[in-house]
């Protein structure tokens, strides 16, 4: 393993420490009868940062069937996605015509709340299928 999968590894970049006798201060450290007078510690910090807390919240219910059931089925825009889709809504009007299929394309991003999509599928639907990519 190299030097750059290791650093990577332990979640640091590279450049960070390529600039970092420039920028970071020496560990005020006391000599040891084995160091030698010119080594340093230096202290770097993560530029990650700290990552807010999860918040957690329960899975939907299970359905035991989905036969009778409307499924929406939500294109957040990702290349593609569409076609895919579409392919879905082919299959269960083959393969299981008894489920009611809707397609909607979500207003903006994939992380941005659609809050009138989320109210629709609320109240109408049963069971989502959204494709977000990879």
């Amino acid at each position: 393993m190299n030097r750059r999968q290791l650093l990577s590894l332990l979640g640091i970049s590279p450049a960070l420490l390529a600039g970092a006798q420039a920028n970071a201060a020496p560990a005020k450290t006391q000599t040891g009868a084995g160091e030698a007078a010119g080594d340093q510690k230096f202290i770097a910090l993560s530029p990650k940062g700290t990552p807010p807390p999860v918040q957690r919240f329960p899975m939907a219910p299970t359905l035991k069937t989905l036969d009778g059931k409307t499924v929406y089925l939500v294109d957040t825009g990702f290349f593609g996605a569409d076609l895919l889709l579409k392919q879905v809504a082919d299959w269960f009007q083959h393969n299981m015509p008894s489920v009611k299929t809707v397609y909607r394309r979500k207003a903006g991003t994939y992380p941005t709340p659609d809050p009138a999509l989320w109210k629709e599928i609320k109240d109408n639907g049963n069971a989502v299928i959204m494709a977000i990519g990879h």
